[in-house]
């Protein structure tokens, strides 16, 4: 059976296992935090919810024992310090790429083979970090981001039209930042109906613009970063790997020429399945499209001038 490591047992972590467990996509899952007895407890909580929602995942707890997640098929690395109302993602920059690279260097001793999901912000540095220090093909290294960008699209979206959300599509690409972020309203359809011939230009340009802050706006009524769509984003992610889905994902990855970029990891359409990714698709932007994306992976690169 599969087996997925949490790395962070927050909000967002334990998030992310509970989502993990309840839709059995491995066999066991394992929380790995550095406070003694939260993974513990909060792996407890999931379990004890197990005869009531009918899942058998294995889920365990521990503190800083890396031994605990070897022959991981998935790490999803949840680690750092989360937001402050008023803060940037990048300002999280020198604190949590110190901690992500070390929860790095630790799994890789025990899980060599594993694909590696990063949620930890600034998550487009967090993922290029991830890949620059480990030596990871880069298949092996997907930023969430982009997932949690277009789900929080396809919200705003479905909110405007007063429709079911599960039949609206969006696809967000760009830099996982509120000004980098690039919802592309040509591409969103409802139920295969393009939403510009739904919705007035005004009503989709706010949309665009509510989805860019979704995570400050969030941050702002929560006092500090949200979690439940981040950590079932997480899962989502997951699970394209273990359960080879090649689900067509919005995610952070590594660009060699594709969209005219080179040596970035930034959110674009990609196939995850068994292997990571297993392909990033073309979306073909049209000049305004193409001047947003490169504006966008030029602030990326300046954050990652940090490092």
């Amino acid at each position: 059976m599969a087996k997925v490591t949490v790395i962070g047992a927050g909000n967002v972590g334990a998030t992310c296992a509970n989502v993990l467990a309840l839709n059995k996509v491995a066999g066991t899952v394992i929380m790995l935090d550095v406070k003694a007895g939260v993974s513990e407890g909060k792996a407890i909580d999931v379990l004890q919810s197990a005869q009531t929602l009918g899942f058998e995942t294995n889920v365990a707890g521990v503190t800083n024992d890396y031994s605990a997640t070897a022959d991981s098929d998935v790490i999803v690395v949840t680690s750092g310090i989360p937001r402050k109302p008023g803060m940037t993602r990048e300002e999280l920059i020198g604190t949590n790429a110190n901690i992500v690279k070390s929860v790095i260097e630790n799994c890789l001793q025990y899980s060599p083979d594993a694909v590696f999901i990063i949620i930890s912000n600034p998550m487009d540095t967090m993922t290029y970090l991830t890949l620059k220090a480990s030596g990871l093909p880069k298949n092996r290294v997907i930023g969430m981001g982009g997932a949690l960008d277009s789900s929080r699209f396809k919200y705003y979206l479905s909110r405007a039209l007063n429709v079911n959300p599960a039949q609206v599509e969006g696809i967000v690409i760009g830099g996982h930042g509120d000004t980098t972020m690039i919802p592309l309203k040509r591409f969103a359809t409802y139920n295969g109906i393009p939403v510009s011939e739904l919705l007035d230009a005004a009503t989709l340009d706010k949309v665009v613009a509510d989805t860019m802050v979704g995570g400050a706006t969030l941050t702002g009524l929560l006092g500090t970063s949200a979690w439940y769509a981040p950590g079932a984003c997480g899962a989502y992610v997951a699970a394209a790997v273990i359960h080879d889905y090649k689900r067509l994902i919005p995610s952070c990855v590594y660009l060699d020429g594709e969209y005219g970029q080179k040596d970035i990891c930034i959110g674009v359409p990609a196939i995850i399945g068994r292997n990571g990714v297993e392909r990033i698709v073309d979306l073909k932007l049209n000049d305004e499209e193409k001047a947003l994306f490169e504006k966008s992976a030029n602030a990326v690169r300046s954050t990652n001038k940090i490092l």
